[in-house]
């Protein structure tokens, strides 16, 4: 055997040894370390598809919520794009009418108010909101709207300051 066939061995400290050195050495096996290393690997993909998965999720929550927001906002301008011929009074509900041409047009009169007799399509009732937003006048009298409303009101009587009894 010549001198160039011989392994290298490690001349520095044990602990820093990539072999054990000693017999007293616990014993190592390359095929257990292989699995453990295997085994960690499962794992961490697992994590991280589980991770990448609630992304995703999410992702498509947002996506679906920005759709809602857009769909929102064309319905808002269109209503906004609405002739008036008086001033918008925030609180106030208004009934929307569409003319044969398409125009749409605001008017404070109802349907009933009209009697079964109104001289254009009748389109939809909304309440314009103080943000200047519109509700349909079928949601802003909902039970939920109400009840934001009493929850409000409740934060705001908390809040105030209430008269110290006199001795």
């Amino acid at each position: 055997m010549d001198d160039s066939d011989k392994p290298i061995l490690h001349t520095g400290e044990a602990h820093s040894s990539p072999y054990p050195v000693s017999r007293l050495a616990p014993a190592f096996d390359s095929g257990e370390l292989v699995a453990e290393v295997a085994k960690a690997e499962a794992m961490l993909n697992a994590r991280t598809g589980a991770k990448l998965r609630v992304i995703a999720d999410q992702i498509a929550l947002l996506q679906q919520e920005a759709r809602k927001v857009l769909a929102d906002a064309r319905i808002e301008q269109a209503l906004n794009q609405a002739q008036c011929a008086f001033k918008r009074v925030p609180g106030k509900t208004y009934h929307l009418y569409r003319r044969a041409d398409g125009q749409t047009f605001f008017s404070m009169l109802s349907p009933e108010d009209w009697h079964g007799l109104a001289p254009h399509a009748f389109v939809g009732s909304y309440r314009l909101e103080s943000d200047y937003s519109w509700t349909p006048a079928d949601e802003a009298d909902s039970s939920q709207s109400r009840d934001t409303g009493e929850l409000v009101g409740q934060l705001l009587r908390i809040g105030e300051i209430a008269p110290q009894d006199e001795p």
